[in-house]
């Protein structure tokens, strides 16, 4: 019998065991972390991951626990609608809505659908040796565990693409970020969106369970210190021209409630496969959140690797034809991604009141080409050969 492992128990990793068990195939995972809480907070599950989902047999188990965003404008700092994208027509194109959700939520399902004897937590990989019988894996509690083929979905900062990619570092994005969930009570917020302004971009969403997911994006110099010390008072006062409820967030927010890291991503990868070892999720294409899109496309990733060992018994052949389906996909992704972050996070008031102008003018059509070039293409039916 083959033996499969997963390395990583994040969204990627845990969905891909789900939907390995789903056609017989059977799993090993280890994560390093000693407890699998989801931390973060929210994201969103847009209609194409909702689609992926629905392949996998989840999408019943998992919508429940999400907010449905029939709207999420982006927005001056004044409040004035800038781009107002077409949810209901993306939604149409799927037959699906579109989603947010708090990631302990999705996490703590995803766990439910796994036999707790399959997970082995405190485990970090940090080097494998290809043999004949075989990959090793080393652990660096100093234990090791053979297998036959090896899903590496441990995230941006993987170890094990390192060893495989030396060359395919993290890389810095030039904003830093702050999140946090908080109770909507008071503040009573209808409708996710983000605003763009000269202090930095901040975003907000409802969540199920009357909560509120919000995110500040503020331009700064890697790992700086004074942002790793910052408090909810300092956003306040950084965020203090902008629009309310961004004052209102920020007053219903604790300071031990903010989760701080700076954004990263990686440059789109050469490949994905490496015979028997393959790359998923933030592991193989790491993206910037700017199009919500880093635990969506982890999610396709497992939908399409599902299909593609149902059409072989050649795991490797599998692995080889995942890669061409997914590496011109998720590089897009990867780079429009990357070029938005840059354009949302401009500071000059120049730039800024032209860029916003523009954004005002512009046909909805015209604005919204990088969405519907993401949306209205069905990822299940990318071939081998695009």
């Amino acid at each position: 019998m083959k033996r499969f492992t997963i390395i990583g128990g994040g969204v990627a990793g845990l969905t891909a065991a789900i939907g390995l068990n789903k056609i017989g195939v059977q799993v090993c995972i280890f994560e390093g972390a000693k407890a699998l809480a989801g931390i973060g907070a929210g994201f969103g599950l847009a209609a194409n991951a909702i689609q992926a989902l629905d392949y996998l047999n989840l999408k019943s188990g998992v919508t429940p626990l999400g907010h449905y965003l029939e709207h999420y404008n982006i927005l001056d700092e004044r409040g004035r609608t800038l781009v107002s994208p077409e949810t209901k027509a993306i939604s149409a194109q799927y037959s699906q809505d579109n989603f947010a959700i708090h990631r302990a939520d999705l996490h703590q399902f995803l766990l439910q659908q796994i036999e707790p004897t399959d997970l082995h937590l405190g485990k970090r990989a940090f080097k494998i040796e290809r043999h004949d019988a075989g990959i090793d894996i080393f652990f660096e509690d100093g234990t090791m565990h053979q297998t036959d083929f090896l899903i590496v979905a441990d995230g941006v900062k993987s170890k094990i693409r390192q060893q495989l990619i030396p060359n395919a570092t993290p890389r810095y994005a030039g904003y830093t970020c702050w999140r946090a969930t908080i109770e909507n009570t008071n503040i009573n917020l209808k409708i996710g969106s983000e605003t763009w302004g000269s202090k930095g971009r901040f975003g907000m969403t409802p969540l199920v369970g009357n909560k509120i997911y919000w995110y500040a994006c503020i331009n700064a110099a890697e790992n700086n210190t004074q942002y790793k010390n910052y408090t909810v008072n300092d956003l306040r006062h950084n965020f203090a021209s902008y629009h309310q409820p961004v004052a209102q967030i920020l007053d219903g927010t604790k300071n031990e409630q903010l989760i701080w890291n700076d954004i990263i991503d990686i440059e789109p990868l050469q490949h994905l496969a490496f015979g028997p070892i393959l790359l998923i999720g933030d592991a193989g294409h790491a993206t910037t959140p700017n199009m919500g899109q880093g635990a969506c496309q982890a999610i396709e990733d497992v939908a399409v690797l599902v299909d593609e060992l149902q059409k072989t018994q050649d795991v490797i052949v599998a692995f080889q034809h995942f890669e061409k389906r997914r590496l011109k996909r998720t590089r897009y992704i990867t780079e429009t991604s990357w070029t938005i972050g840059k354009i949302a996070q401009w500071t000059n008031p120049i730039a800024i009141a032209t860029r916003n102008a523009l954004m005002r003018i512009l046909p909805e059509k015209i604005k919204q080409y990088k969405l519907k070039a993401l949306l209205s293409v069905d990822f299940m039916n990318i071939n081998n050969h695009s």
